[in-house]
């Protein structure tokens, strides 16, 4: 509504001081009233924004041009612009940190997915074509320890929910997690191979299984349980059709022995286990305790950490044990935690040389679920983890914006530097 008292303006003659009445319907502009005191550069760029080429302006309500005032208003109005800048700057990192760790997690998905697909082909193809999937499994564990070798240091990378289905995300996530502690631990060239063709073909067979008994459950029955037992002789039978390697050979045929002599089928002496037979056996524990077929008997990735160090040390080689610990953190990726300063973050990304200090998504309110930016403890001094929780004793809000995993999946990423550090 025009005002008997205003006049028009051009649009670049805006400025700081005018009382403006924008001649547009109140859903047409972002601010509280139509006619308002500019008091900003940031709305002189929002009206500017919005297309016109002249606004009305009320010479009574605006602050005059004066000459004593002018050198102030220059200064104000060069700090406003400079402030402007700062935050335009701002804005533009930001954005490009949130393309940038959006584009590495889509990369390690899909890398993800294609090892999964490839998994699925060994289910449909190992008994009919059995050197050509060896060929192709080769292949892409060479690809892996040769992207794992030029990232120099990689660290471990949680990646979304439901990226797939527990049968073949379990033997992917074994073979991601066996080939960084391999690595860890000193492995390399063939026997680093050796590690990961074993890891994703340690259950290859539970294809010649009952459906009913291919994953163990606390419910089995004595048959039962010798039933699932079988599926490491039936997967060595398989390997040897296969014509694998002796290292990858001796993973799948020990990957449920146990230094204690309380593992299957052989039970040999702790010290006749080959590295990675107890490497493989560890991780697939953990994962088996992460991702168990029944999701309420899930333990969150700290809570399955803590169970094999503090009651199942027996079990595994304190050796092998102490790198996993080293290389997954105190608080693993997929972990819920609690900050010092009572804030809430889900850890997405752990670097081996920095256990305490993981990468953490935080739940911050005033930032959008698709904005949060991934922060590095690590540079964070001031800033800890005072405890690890179950999501179930997350608020509400902080449950729905962390989105904690129900089934947790891994990948390796480089440990370059952190997507954010002091923004």
């Amino acid at each position: 509504m025009k005002s008997s008292d205003s006049e028009l303006i051009d649009i670049s003659e805006l400025r700081v001081g005018l009382y403006v009445e924008l001649e547009l319907g109140w859903m047409a502009h972002p601010f509280p009233t139509g006619s308002f005191k500019i008091t900003s550069l940031r709305q002189i760029e929002t009206i500017r924004g919005l297309g016109l080429k002249q606004v009305r302006y009320v010479p009574d309500k605006s602050d005059p041009p004066s000459d004593g005032l002018d050198s102030r208003s220059a200064l104000d109005e060069a700090s406003l612009a400079r402030a402007l800048a700062q935050e335009n700057e701002f804005r533009r990192r930001r954005a490009a940190l949130i393309e940038s760790q959006q584009k590495t997690l889509k990369a390690c998905e899909q890398k993800f997915g294609q090892a999964q697909q490839q998994y699925r082909r060994v289910q449909e193809q190992v008994l009919e074509q059995p050197l050509a999937v060896r060929d192709a499994c080769v292949a892409m564990i060479a690809a892996f320890v040769q992207e794992m070798e030029c990232d120099g240091e990689a660290a471990i990378r949680l990646l979304s929910e439901g990226v797939g289905e527990r049968a073949a995300m379990h033997p992917v996530n074994v073979t991601v997690m066996s080939l960084l502690l391999g690595k860890a631990m000193g492995l390399h060239g063939q026997d680093l191979i050796d590690l990961g063709v074993g890891a994703f073909l340690h259950d290859v067979g539970k294809l010649q299984l009952p459906q009913r008994v291919r994953w163990f459950e606390d419910g089995f029955s004595i048959e039962d349980f010798k039933q699932y037992q079988e599926h490491v002789n039936k997967g060595v039978a398989i390997a040897n059709l296969m014509q694998l390697s002796e290292g990858a050979l001796m993973a799948i045929a020990q990957h449920h022995e146990l230094m204690d002599g309380t593992g299957f089928p052989m039970r040999p002496p702790g010290g006749d286990l080959t590295l990675p037979a107890r490497i493989l056996a560890l991780v697939n524990r953990y994962d088996n305790l992460c991702n168990p077929v029944r999701l309420v008997t899930a333990l969150t990735p700290h809570e399955a950490l803590s169970l094999l160090f503090a009651q199942h040390k027996a079990r595994f080689d304190n050796i092998v044990l102490s790198a996993f610990i080293r290389m997954m953190g105190v608080y693993p990726p997929g972990s819920v935690v609690q900050l010092i300063d009572g804030r809430y973050a889900l850890v997405v990304s752990v670097n081996s040389v920095r256990p305490l200090k993981p990468r953490v998504i935080v739940h911050e309110p005033s930032v959008a679920k698709h904005e949060a930016l991934i922060l590095d403890l690590e540079s964070q001094p001031g800033i800890g983890i005072r405890r690890s929780l179950k999501p179930a004793s997350l608020p509400p809000d902080a449950l729905e914006y962390l989105g904690p995993r129900q089934r947790i999946a891994y990948y390796f990423e480089s440990s370059g530097p952190a997507p954010l550090a002091d923004a």
